[in-house]
Formats: C-alpha cells, sequence, structure tokens
C-alpha cells in the first residue's frame, strides 16, 4: 500500500470518528476524544476548526467536560473567535468559571455580543463584579441596557431566563404590516412563535400566533384577532414556578412582564426544559445531603460541600447510640438482641425514606399542600400499618425459629410494625414541617428521618425487650 492511499485512509478514518462524537453508552467516544487531544498538542488549528467548531453547542459542551483542564483552555485560545461561547452554558459551573477567567474581556465581550440575551445573562452572572461591567461597556446601548436589567432581578428569577429579544406591536397595526415589519427588521430574533401586542407604555395587551397571522387578510387589524394571556410571568417569579406554568398550560413560550405589567421579555420551552432538569438534579443532589456539588469541583470544594451534614448526621448517631446505651445492660443478657436491632432500625430508615422521598418531590412540584396534606398523612400512616405487620409478621417468624425464642420473635415483630408507622409519619410530617418554617426539606429532611427511625426502632425494640423479660 503506498503512502498516498494510507495518508488517504488515515484521513478518512479522523473524519469519521469525528462525524459522530458519541459512543453507545452517550459518553464522547475515545477516538474523537484522541484526535482532538493530538490536534491540540500539534497545535492544528485547520482541524479543530473543521471538526470541532462545527459541533452543536451541547456537542462542544461535552466534549470541554471530557477533556483535561488543560486541553480546555488550548482549546478555547486556539479556536480563537471560532470558539462558541454558548457551549459555556452546557458545561458545570466550575468548568465555565475556568475557562472565561481565561478569556480576554475583549473576545467575551465580541462573543457575548453574537448570544441570545438569555445565554449571554447566563455566562456574565457568575462574572466578578469589575469583569461583568467592563465587559458591558463594549458592548452596544441597547444591548447593555437590556442585560443589565436582566441582571438586576434575582437569581434563579423568570427574568433571569428571559429573552429580551421579542416581537412586539401595536393593537392598531394591520397583519399586513406586522408581516412587512418582521420580513424587514433585521433586529429580530432568529426564531419564535408568538407576536406580543402592546400599548405605547409597553402594557402588555394580548398576544397573536404566527399561525393566525398567516391565515388572516392583511388588512385585518391586529386587535381584531389577538387574545388576551391569562397566564404572564412576573419577572422576580422563581423559574420553578415559571416551568410549572408551563407544564400546566403545555405552553411554547410566554409573556415575561414588570411590577406594572409591561413587557420585558420572553421565556421559551428551551429555557424551561433547562430549569426542569437543573431543579431535578438540584433536589436530588440535596437529598443526599451534598447541595450544589457538581463533578468538576476540587477535593477540598467537594469534602467543605459534605461536612455541615455529615456533622448533623454525627450527632443524630450519638443520639441514636445514647438510646442503646440505656438497654446495655439488657442486651449483655440477651444477645439475640444486639444481632436482631439494626434490622429494625434498618427497615424503619428504608420504609422513612420513601415517604420523604415521595413528600418532597410533591412539595416540591406543588401537588401536596394545606388542602390535602390530612389525607395524605392519613394514607402513609395506614400503608406503614400494613407493610409494618407484614414485615412485622414475617421477621417475627424468622427471629423466632433462628433464636428458637417465641418471645423475641413476638417482641421483634411488635417493634417492627411500631418503628415503620414512625417511619411513615416522619418521612411525610419532617418535610411538611421544614418547608411550614421556611427551610428547604429537600436538604435537611434525610438527616432527621433517619434519626427518628433509628432512635424509635431501637427504643422500642430494646425498651419491648427490658419490659417484657423483666415482667417474667
Amino acid at each position: 500500500m503506498s503512502d498516498i492511499e494510507e495518508e488517504n485512509r488515515a484521513r478518512i478514518r479522523s473524519e469519521e470518528a469525528a462525524a459522530d462524537i458519541y459512543a453507545e453508552d452517550g459518553s464522547v467516544r475515545a477516538e474523537f476524544l484522541a484526535l482532538v487531544g493530538a490536534a491540540i498538542a500539534d497545535r492544528d488549528v485547520l482541524y479543530l476548526r473543521q471538526h470541532v467548531s462545527r459541533l452543536h453547542e451541547s456537542e462542544l459542551g461535552d466534549l470541554l467536560e471530557a477533556i483535561q483542564p488543560e486541553q480546555r483552555l488550548a482549546l478555547v485560545k486556539l479556536l480563537g473567535a471560532d470558539f462558541d461561547l454558548t457551549a459555556l452554558t452546557e458545561v458545570d459551573e466550575a468548568i465555565r468559571l475556568e475557562i472565561v477567567e481565561q478569556m480576554p474581556n475583549e473576545q467575551i465581550a465580541a462573543a457575548i455580543g453574537e448570544l441570545d440575551s438569555d445565554d449571554a445573562v447566563y455566562i456574565l452572572e457568575d462574572l466578578d463584579k469589575e469583569d461583568r461591567e467592563e465587559i458591558l461597556a463594549q458592548l452596544p446601548f441597547t444591548e447593555r441596557v437590556r442585560l443589565r436589567r436582566a441582571l438586576d432581578y434575582p437569581e434563579q428569577s423568570a427574568g433571569r431566563r428571559m429573552q429580551t429579544e421579542f416581537v412586539a406591536v401595536p393593537p392598531f397595526w394591520t397583519v399586513g404590516q406586522t408581516i412587512d415589519y418582521m420580513r424587514e427588521d433585521a433586529e429580530l430574533p432568529e426564531s419564535f412563535t408568538q407576536i406580543f401586542v402592546i400599548d405605547p407604555t409597553f402594557k402588555l395587551l394580548g398576544i397573536v400566533d404566527l399561525d393566525r397571522i398567516l391565515r388572516t387578510k392583511r388588512h385585518v387589524r391586529i386587535e381584531s384577532i389577538m387574545r388576551e394571556t391569562n397566564y404572564p410571568i412576573p419577572a422576580e417569579m422563581d423559574q420553578e414556578e415559571a416551568a410549572q406554568i408551563f407544564e400546566q398550560y403545555d405552553l411554547l413560550s410566554a409573556a415575561v412582564v414588570d411590577d406594572n405589567g409591561r413587557l420585558v421579555g420572553v421565556l421559551t420551552i428551551d429555557d424551561v426544559v433547562d430549569v426542569i432538569q437543573e431543579e431535578a438534579e438540584e433536589d436530588f443532589m440535596r437529598l443526599g445531603g451534598v447541595g450544589d456539588e457538581e463533578l468538576s469541583d476540587s477535593l477540598a470544594e467537594t469534602s467543605r460541600s459534605r461536612m455541615p451534614w455529615l456533622a448533623v448526621n454525627l450527632v443524630t448517631a450519638f443520639v441514636a447510640a445514647s438510646v442503646i446505651g440505656v438497654f446495655d445492660a439488657t442486651i449483655e443478657k440477651i444477645v439475640a438482641l444486639a444481632v436482631l436491632m439494626p434490622i429494625v432500625a434498618g427497615m424503619g430508615g428504608n420504609a422513612g425514606s420513601q415517604t420523604m422521598t415521595v413528600t418532597v418531590r410533591a412539595l416540591a412540584t406543588r401537588s401536596l399542600d394545606i388542602h390535602n396534606a390530612a389525607r395524605v398523612v392519613r394514607r402513609e400512616a395506614g400503608v406503614g400499618l400494613l407493610n409494618g405487620l407484614l414485615f412485622g409478621l414475617l421477621i417475627g417468624a424468622v427471629a423466632g425459629l433462628w433464636f428458637q425464642d417465641a418471645n423475641i420473635g413476638g417482641i421483634i415483630a411488635v417493634a417492627m410494625l411500631i418503628n415503620m408507622i414512625a417511619a411513615a409519619l416522619a418521612g411525610i410530617m419532617i418535610p411538611l414541617i421544614l418547608d411550614k418554617v421556611g427551610a428547604d426539606p429537600a436538604v435537611s429532611s434525610a438527616v432527621f428521618v433517619t434519626a427518628v427511625t433509628d432512635v424509635i426502632g431501637f427504643f422500642a425494640f430494646l425498651g419491648l425487650a427490658t419490659w417484657w423479660f423483666a415482667a417474667q
């Protein structure tokens, strides 16, 4: 085989490897990572522009998370103006900050000018105030004002998520005027599905869907075909509540208004999908007591984020241990108790975690409130009673046969019943109480539910055993 043929085959293999960057399991292909790594090491800008700068923003984000930290910075520098800054909205916060801190503010400002306002805000909000102001100062006046207004809204609010690019027309325009305006104005958003109708003060009057525009004669006035919107989203509304409105009304986009009802932006379904994913991940992480931890965090940051709730858990563990200590004399006489008592606490802990997970999710989705709380509490208590009877009889029979002692079997059966009911009640009542007092139930419920099931499990089992055998 000639050298030319070998080079051609190598080129074809390279292009095939770059064509689809994902393996079957969804991770970035090792072959593609190797090719990109080699190109970075060789400073092969041509290859990177052909095969990396062409990637979709989400693909580029996955690539940035997969390569080594020193390769990320080198890749951004080599691509220069060809680097798609939108990809930074797809990566962990630590990686995003790591990259933007190494980029000149002039390069960031130039790239920000090409982004949608919601993506621009997403990147700017994590920067130091000094850098952010320097970048904003380099943007055109209108764009600078829009971004500053969005940044003034609270974090994780609809105002932070909205796009400030939208199409708005007065009610007295005709359909023909509106269509001509959309054809001729170069500043319109790249894609949109609705046109907003406003008065001279920008107060939102209604909306018109694009399909209605296309089906209507040119001479018809906009006010005659517009419809009122019953669900404009306040700019300061929490992003999770805004996502619930999208879910409830099956929206693709929604107007965002200020306190005076003036139109300030539009929230779109792609941003809402990101919100839903972020909130779900956040709830899942907090249930495990790890807060906002990310895979890219350093060892020290990871350890520090996990310490507080581990410390609380240590305190509750000592409380449970002290309960055991009260019955040390009984345990010394009846060794079977030491063998069996972790079963009661463990089963209660698992049952409590099940109820707690359902409760926290119901609170997050607003499907559990004061109106149905009593009914749900009764249901969970019934579930605890039913499971307690079932598993109490099962473990009681096993323990009785194991230790050839019906007394041990009966004691653990009753203790299991008590702890399963307590676990069900703790799993729903603790998140409800924490939510009522303003604490985040996703963060703090697990530790307290575990403490309750441990303490009650040990106390019920050992207390019953002490009382029963003392009465013999």
